[in-house]
């Protein structure tokens, strides 16, 4: 933490915080109002600012190439690992082969010696796979046993993977259907408040539907819930689940991959979570 002059004052940054102390060394509580405006003390807000800004945007970045399952460039890995936001972000993924099998937790990635995992045996191992491929949780097979061992060994990761909600389509499930009806029918008094809730959970809302976007096995899919179009202030409520090609062509039930599946199931029950629960004890 290095110390910048501001009037008579220092102040630096601290754990993201602007922080400031006397000309004795003391330091203060809090940044005196008087400096408030000066150079250096506005200079660091804007750094944290930034800070902040960029430790979202790895965050989302690592959480996108896990939702669509992206193999990603063991040169990508060992180049940004020194950063403390992307590694924050990376730590303790599972880590898979070629072959799907669970390869470890990633601890290290270092350009001469690879990446450094601890194995299902808790063993530090090295291991230089071209590709580094972090898998979405619903195609981990031992994801119980998984979650589990993560507990033992103390593992926290800030990315959602091991503890990411996951849907299994059912093995009984019409595979000519169009849609799901789980989560359809969720009140809100307001079209304004379920828009307002699938942009805060990170979903895009376009043409009155909201719209989760998954890449799987090479081909894109986006997952809908119709949640209206209309007068922001109207009541609403959101529609069945379906699924769509890059085109826009609706898919049966029977297309849809894994991961599609469970993020597709996963924003719909976020939706629905919701819902003007007063508005159907009254109805009931």
């Amino acid at each position: 933490m290095g110390w910048v002059t501001a009037g008579d004052y220092e102040v630096a940054l601290d754990d993201g915080k602007v922080v400031c102390r006397n000309a004795a060394g003391r330091r203060l509580k809090s940044v005196p109002a008087k400096i408030a405006d000066d150079p250096a003390v506005m200079g660091l807000r804007q750094l944290t600012e930034w800070l902040e800004r960029h430790e979202r945007q790895c965050l989302a970045d690592v959480e996108r190439w896990l939702t669509r399952s992206l193999p990603v460039p063991l040169q990508v890995l060992t180049r940004v690992w020194p950063d403390p936001a992307w590694q924050a972000a990376l730590r303790d993924l599972v880590v898979t082969g070629a072959d799907g099998e669970v390869a470890g937790f990633l601890r290290d990635a270092d350009p001469e010696r690879g990446l450094g995992l601890v194995d299902l045996d808790g063993d530090t191992v090295r291991i230089a796979p071209g590709l580094v491929r972090l898998p979405h949780p619903v195609l981990l097979e031992d994801l119980a046993e998984l979650r589990e061992f993560a507990v033992e060994l103390g593992v926290e990761q800030k990315a959602s993977q091991l503890f990411r909600e996951v849907w299994h389509r059912p093995a009984g499930l019409d595979a000519d259907a169009a849609q799901v009806e789980e989560y359809a029918g969720g009140t809100f008094k307001e079209l304004r408040f379920l828009h307002g809730r699938a942009t805060q959970l990170g979903y895009r809302v376009r043409g009155g539907h909201a719209v989760c976007s998954v890449l799987e096995e090479g081909r894109g899919i986006e997952a809908r819930v119709w949640v209206g179009d209309f007068d922001g202030y109207s009541e609403t409520e959101t529609g069945p689940l379906v699924w769509t090609d890059p085109a826009g062509r609706a898919l049966k039930l029977g297309q849809v991959g894994p991961v599609a599946w469970s993020e597709g199931m996963r924003m719909a029950a976020a939706l629905y979570a919701g819902r003007d629960i007063e508005d159907e004890e009254r109805a009931a």
